[in-house]
């Protein structure tokens, strides 16, 4: 069979392997994913039609990227030696980044529409980490798990409540099949003290005595911008710096319009289609233009793979957990809205395949504990034919319990990351990633008391 399909896909006109987080938080994530784009390119795949196509954005963020040195920097990580990868390191270090003491020992963290502590690896150490800091500080639209723990949380306008694009993945990566361009005005106006991000930052850049960027000039042109947009502004809202304006610029820049144009298009304008031939000899940002398809840090880590492979084989009997997302959750956002976590979509699940359950004495509904070697969290088990035998999943974003989200705390489910480990040891080591997915555990009926820590919080959450 498996003959056949390698057969099928080199003989047809068109064909292309794709993953996506499901390999890439795995053990051997990188590996994994280096072979599958390597088997595109020498099958001939890569940049033809019908094959695997390297979007262009409206930005060539790559070219940018290469250009200021941003993708792969030379510099390593305090903790662990881990490379910065698209100028960040990772966050699967962060909690030993706090707790290590020493040179350049982080006592300050921003956190920017996030929530660590249901969406990282180990809530419960970050958890303690977070504790320990001199100043945490989140920038959000809603109280999470994260912001229970800090000091202080700046409320931030919702894609309702601004002027907007979509930025990332359509402007600077051209992640669309028909790339396309939106541009909306808000219809809400922001609440209270909602400001948008871009309008904190840059206050507290300038209480702070430092510049946005680094730049003094960039830093005075929008403390500028701020005060003559702010003057125009209905009485009693606060102060903002003009997205609308700078957008458009931005569009004007790149020779897409203006942000008002956009406007005349309000189900998206499509933009030029992607080609192939596109990419190869045109825009791979490599010293020598060419696709680098066996890097010598890739083939290190390849010669291991044989032993990897006796090693799981030795393992067949372990339970991997998996992890699924839920539609109506949004990841960690939406818990907090009753029609979507009501009746049966109260909790999470443990997905388990039905022999595996009968093996184990285990029936459908029943809590049952999952246990790996950084924790463990108890939920109700599922049934599920179409998952593979020895294959366990559980929707991840679970765990809520801020006192602030009136719903969500209600909720019964838990955080899978728990069951994650954190730490430079337990990281893929070219990427950094964490490993989310395949993590060996034990399932057996609950027992015992448990305690209320869904999220690596106490058991009493401090309140608004």
């Amino acid at each position: 069979v498996l003959r056949g399909l390698v057969r099928c896909f080199c003989e047809s006109e068109g064909a292309a392997l794709y993953s996506s987080t499901g390999v890439n938080m795995g053990g051997r994530g990188v590996l994994a994913f280096w072979l599958q784009e390597c088997i595109n390119a020498v099958s001939g795949n890569l940049d033809r039609r019908g094959g695997t196509l390297v979007g262009r954005g409206v930005i060539d963020f790559a070219k940018f990227g290469s250009k200021k040195g941003l993708l792969m920097r030379r510099d390593r990580s305090r903790v662990g030696d881990l490379r910065s990868i698209n100028d960040a390191f990772p966050g699967g270090i962060l909690a030993d980044e706090i707790l290590t003491p020493g040179k350049k020992q982080v006592r300050a963290l921003f956190v920017t529409g996030g929530n660590p502590l249901i969406t990282m690896a180990n809530s419960g150490r970050l958890r303690e980490a977070f504790e320990q800091l001199e100043l945490l500080v989140t920038l959000d639209i809603l109280p999470n798990e994260t912001a229970s723990v800090g000091h202080y949380m700046l409320p931030c306008t919702s894609p309702l409540e601004r002027p907007d694009l979509p930025f990332i993945f359509p402007l600077m990566l051209g992640l669309q099949a028909r790339p396309y361009l939106q541009a909306t005005r808000r219809i809400v106006r922001p609440d209270a003290e909602q400001r948008d991000e871009a309008t904190i930052y840059l206050d507290l850049a300038r209480a702070s005595g430092i510049s946005l960027f680094g730049s003094a000039i960039a830093q005075k042109v929008l403390q500028l911008a701020r005060w003559w947009h702010s003057r125009r502004l209905p009485k009693g809202e606060q102060p903002a710096v003009p997205q609308e304006f700078f957008l458009s610029a931005l569009l004007r820049l790149t020779r897409q319009g203006s942000f008002r144009s956009l406007l005349r298009f309000p189900h998206g304008k499509l933009r030029e289609a992607h080609r192939a031939g596109d990419f190869l000899g045109k825009r791979v940002y490599t010293a020598d233009g060419k696709v680098q398809l066996a890097p010598e840090h890739l083939l290190r880590q390849a010669a291991r793979l044989e032993f990897d492979f006796q090693l799981e084989l030795g393992r067949q009997d372990t339970l991997k957990l998996i992890t699924r997302r839920a539609v109506t959750t949004h990841n960690s956002w939406t818990h907090n809205f009753e029609d979507f976590v009501a009746g049966e979509r109260y909790t999470n699940y443990l997905y388990m395949h039905p022999r595996d359950a009968a093996e184990r004495g285990l029936s459908e509904k029943q809590l049952v504990d999952v246990r790996s070697a950084t924790g463990v969290v108890r939920l109700p088990l599922k049934l599920l034919g179409d998952l593979m035998p020895g294959t366990v999943a559980m929707p991840h974003g679970w765990g809520h319990q801020r006192s602030g989200l009136r719903v969500a705390r209600q909720t019964r489910g838990v955080n899978v990351n728990m069951l994650a480990a954190d730490g430079p040891d337990a990281l893929e080591p070219l990427s950094g990633m964490a490993h989310l997915t395949g993590i060996p555990v034990e399932v057996s009926a609950a027992g015992g008391e448990q305690a209320h820590t869904w999220s690596g919080l106490p058991e009493e959450a401090p309140t608004d």
